[in-house]
């Protein structure tokens, strides 16, 4: 009986800690766009430096 609590815990644990990855991923991927169309703007539209 207690092994099924400790896999439900630590199944529990794993579907958040992936749910954290995947937010992480989408986190980072809003920040380098941002920062990509600041630069664009600093360079007058130019993607290039």
């Amino acid at each position: 009986m207690g092994m099924w609590i400790e896999m439900g815990v630590f199944a529990l644990v794993f579907v958040f800690a992936i749910h954290q990855f995947h937010d992480l991923k989408q986190e980072k991927r809003k920040r380098e766009r941002k920062q990509a169309e600041e630069a664009a703007q600093n360079n007058n539209g130019s993607p290039e430096q």
